[in-house]
């Protein structure tokens, strides 16, 4: 009997010094992490706000307005995918203290930005009303379904204008994180996120004068936005280039040294084809939730939109582990990345224990908020929030668990556990519950979020095989030849 609780308690003690911290720890990741979920909370808070004065109009021009935005969305995470790989780089130049090869992934960082928006806004621009229309198959009544389809293309169109800002945001932005600093592009984010607010209200509803344009104005007002984030972040950058100082001289060229390129496109190729193949995977998993009806769209909206203020704990993990973790392994201390990886896991998982438990007690009454939606789609977004409480925990691991592998380059092995999952589980799974079998979208969606599980033990065979601990910073010097 003895031996059973001696066991135990060396077992006890050893998780405990292996999944927690000391203070020390947890104050250097709540200075990482605290302006990040600042600035996500307010992001998601008045995403919600847009949601909900766009709610206002109707279940068309909410409906319309969460399709467009499914498919920037795609772009987003793509561009998001394309600019990791110069970010991974990025981290560990830094923690190695190297500033030219900081300043040289910035320049990787413009010209994938200049490649995707182009790529964004023809494809928008010519395809816009057929990728809108697959979001419109399900059940429901056909004039509602042209109203959507009207609405939503005509939302895509205007903010393509708001494109080349938000990519040049994200530029600046990812570098100043990689660098560990995330004041000022909260601060930038918090800026655009007040702008977009204010202008939502002016210009769909028509206050003070202005003109009430409906969905119009809520475009309006999210391209302004973008714009005002891009000169915070841009024009302070360049204000403090004697602090941020892989800004000096950055646009004298933007030539970088050849095997570098090489070596991040190389690293960063399949990290974009994942984001890409990971938004394209969610949005077809909203195509197929909408087969359940027209209703489901309206319900999806209001339920992610809430959820994702539930969930800025668990966004701001991913870029913690990117900086403690790639920082770590940028200076050459493996044992110690490795042990921050498994501490920042527990912290976020348990974090997203606190927070389903809020989201749960909050579903019942968030959606009625929602009062020019019909009762059908708020009873449905209450159910559908119970369920994204109840496995938050499992997102929250397989996040950490995914910018562990990204931190070190092992970049194939996070497409196959991020895209390889979506496509081989998640999307057939749910094609096979709603046509296959008919179920409800209760059902269906629960059994394939809950699917995480799978995700979740994968993430933590990759992270204990410690595969992805890797040096990239000593392989690339400041002497490289050109391109």
């Amino acid at each position: 009997m003895q031996t059973g609780y001696t066991a135990m308690t060396t077992f006890l003690h050893r998780a405990r010094r292996a999944l927690v911290g000391d203070r020390a720890f947890y104050r250097a990741v709540l200075a990482i992490i605290l302006p990040v979920i600042v600035q996500n909370s307010i992001t998601n808070f008045v995403n919600f706000l847009d949601n909900l004065m766009v709610g206002a109009l109707g279940d068309a021009e909410m409906s319309g307005v969460s399709v467009a935005n499914q498919l920037v969305f795609v772009f987003n995470l793509t561009l998001f995918g394309g600019l990791s790989g110069p970010a991974i780089f990025g981290a560990q130049f830094y923690g190695a203290e190297d500033i030219e090869g900081l300043r040289n992934t910035f320049r990787i960082k413009l010209w994938e930005s200049i490649l995707l928006v182009g790529t964004a806004l023809a494809a928008f621009s010519l395809w816009g009303e057929e990728l809108i229309s697959l979001f419109l198959q399900g059940e429901g009544d056909p004039a509602l379904a042209e109203a959507i389809l009207g609405h939503g293309q005509r939302y895509l169109i205007l903010l393509l204008p708001g494109l080349p800002a938000f990519a040049l945001s994200v530029c600046y932005a990812g570098t100043l994180r990689e660098m560990g600093e995330t004041r000022l592009p909260m601060a930038a984010s918090v800026a655009a996120v007040a702008t977009n607010a204010l202008f939502n209200w002016l210009l769909i509803f028509g206050r003070l004068g202005f003109p009430a344009l409906g969905v119009t104005g809520a475009a309006m007002a999210t391209v302004l936005s973008r714009y005002v984030e891009l000169g915070i972040v841009a024009g302070f950058t360049h204000l403090r280039r004697r602090r941020y100082t892989f800004i000096q001289g950055v646009y004298r060229t933007l030539r970088v040294p050849g095997s570098l390129l090489r070596r991040v496109l190389r690293l960063g190729a399949p990290l974009l084809a994942n984001e890409l193949l990971w938004s394209v995977g969610m949005s077809t998993l909203t195509a197929a939730y909408s087969l359940c009806g027209l209703a489901v769209v309206a319900a999806l909206s209001i339920s992610s939109t809430i959820s994702n203020l539930f969930n800025a704990v668990t966004f701001a993990m991913g870029t913690a582990v990117s900086v403690v973790v790639g920082q770590s392994l940028g200076a050459g201390r493996f044992a110690e990345a490795r042990r921050d990886a498994w501490r920042l896991m527990a912290f976020s998982v348990a974090a997203a224990v606190g927070m389903g438990v809020l989201l749960a007690a909050a579903s019942p009454w968030i959606p009625l908020v929602y009062r020019a939606v019909t009762p059908e789609v708020r009873s449905l977004a209450t159910r559908l929030l119970l369920i994204f409480a109840c496995v938050m925990p499992l997102g929250a691991f397989a996040n950490c668990a995914y910018f562990t592998l990204r931190s070190g380059g092992k970049t194939l092995i996070t497409f196959i556990f991020d895209s390889g999952y979506m496509w081989a589980v998640a999307v057939p799974l749910a094609y096979l519950l709603v046509r296959g079998l008919g179920w409800p979208i209760e059902p269906t969606f629960a059994t394939v979020e809950g699917a995480n599980l799978l995700k979740c033990i994968l993430g933590f065979l990759f992270v204990r095989s410690g595969r992805w601990v890797h040096n990239l910073a000593r392989e690339t010097g400041p002497r490289e030849k050109q391109l």
